[in-house]
């Protein structure tokens, strides 16, 4: 038996409410109609888009064809990209991929408006066809349902769903003939779906996970680590580039180095407070590696494991930079002392933010009050920086090295290109 899960987009798929809406407001002040509330704008998301320009916004025919036109002047220009991929998304395709099903995607968004979102977010390797309206009709979800399944597909033998956030998704299911998922995360309410008729109803994309593909062990999710000399301007990078991952539908745990659960916070604070100056410098490289043991353990791998995409704000680069370099304790030393500490567990890609040390700790001192390893001299940073670029000789091809003497704007759309691309080949 064959099986087959066929998606709605907007409202299922993709959070898309931001460039719809903001495309609906376009459209109506663009022909003198007042801008629409915020209940109004969320029921146009799921139906055509004629249907709730006269629906909604009591528009004649005419008037509501203008409206689709005007309204796609500026949604196909910047609208189609003011979207997000919903969390759990991108794991529930990859599962089910890795199971065997065909993936389809039935969307009363144009055909190839919908194949650039899907595109844009690296989805369309997931999906095996994808069918919405093309040029001069209009959107028949039993038509588009049906037409998105194989050729052959057998109704009474094989196995298909459809899974959406709207009525029009369940009642183009039971036109089409195949069983139907109402989800509880997107546009539309229980009571909508449930009334309309669905076989069954997740209130969250973990639920479809588990209905669709009952104790399964997802696939593998990925490492990343972000390193820099203090200064370099790490937490806004991290900030634009969690924002990023998250757009297109990755699922992050946030941690940092050294700390990042409780036993290896108390470490951090015995590491970095200013009161233990007299702290030799292979007892602070023992106690950052005894905090990246429990880190990596507690934190690193379970995320790994369930799927996720964990990002951590330093890892073991640092040690081997600030302790093997600043110290002069030895590159191998530390990395020698490190090894039962990550035992394997190593970044697919690190985020190296290049700036010369004179320029980080300028920044640095003009931000906040300085901890005890900022307070140290010129030479023991100029050491670190030799210590990061020798990292970056031995293992060239984990390292994404950015020129972090830029605009935050501009290092950010570099970081987040270059570290998707990273992701979505490993997926």
């Amino acid at each position: 038996m064959r099986k087959a899960v066929i998606f709605d987009l907007d409202g299922t798929l993709t959070q898309s409410e931001e460039g719809i809406w903001a495309s609906v407001k376009y459209a109506a002040e663009k022909l003198g109609f007042p801008e629409p509330d915020a209940p109004t704008l969320r029921k146009f998301i799921g139906p055509p888009l004629g249907y709730s320009f006269r629906e909604y916004l009591g528009m004649d025919d005419a008037t509501a064809d203008k409206a689709v036109e005007t309204y796609r002047e500026r949604y196909n220009v910047v609208g189609l990209f003011e979207n997000r991929v919903f969390p759990g998304v991108r794991r529930l395709m990859r599962t089910l991929k890795r199971e065997g099903w065909y993936i389809g995607i039935a969307t009363g968004k144009p055909q190839k408006t919908s194949e650039r979102v899907v595109a844009h977010f690296g989805l369309d390797k997931f999906v095996d066809k994808l069918c919405g309206p093309t040029a001069g009709h209009q959107a028949d979800k039993v038509a588009l349902i049906q037409s998105a399944l194989p050729a052959d597909w057998d109704y009474q033998n094989d196995e298909a769903w459809m899974v959406g956030d709207r009525k029009f998704d369940v009642e183009g299911a039971i036109g089409a003939g195949v069983k139907s998922i109402g989800v509880g995360y997107g546009y539309g309410s229980e009571e909508e779906l449930r009334t309309a008729g669905c076989t069954h109803y997740c209130a969250t994309v973990e639920e479809m996970i588990d209905f669709l593909c009952p104790g399964v062990t997802p696939p593998e999710g990925a490492f990343l680590s972000m390193e820099g000399l203090d200064g370099s301007g790490k937490g806004t990078q991290i900030r634009l580039l969690t924002d990023a991952l998250d757009r297109f539908g990755f699922e992050l745990v946030l941690s940092r180095e050294p700390g990042g659960c409780p036993i290896s916070e108390k470490l951090r604070d015995i590491i970095l407070d200013k009161n233990n100056a007299e702290m030799d410098d292979i007892t602070e490289a023992l106690l950052y590696a005894a905090s990246r043991a429990q880190h990596v353990r507690e934190v690193i791998r379970p995320a790994i494991k369930a799927g996720k995409v964990m990002f951590s704000d330093r890892f073991v680069d640092s040690s081997v930079a600030y302790q093997g370099g600043g110290r002069q304790l030895g590159v191998q030393k530390i990395l020698d002392i490190n090894a039962p500490a990550v035992d394997g567990t190593m970044p697919m890609a690190t985020i190296y933010l290049d700036v010369d040390h004179e320029t980080s700790l300028k920044r640095r001192a003009a931000a906040t009050e300085l901890d005890r390893l900022e307070l140290a001299g010129d030479s023991f940073h100029a050491r670190v920086e030799a210590g990061y670029r020798e990292l970056i000789r031995r293992t060239p091809e984990r390292f994404i090295v950015v020129d972090a003497t830029r605009t935050p704007e501009e290092i950010g759309k570099e970081v987040a290109e270059k570290v998707l691309a990273r992701l979505m080949e490993a997926e």
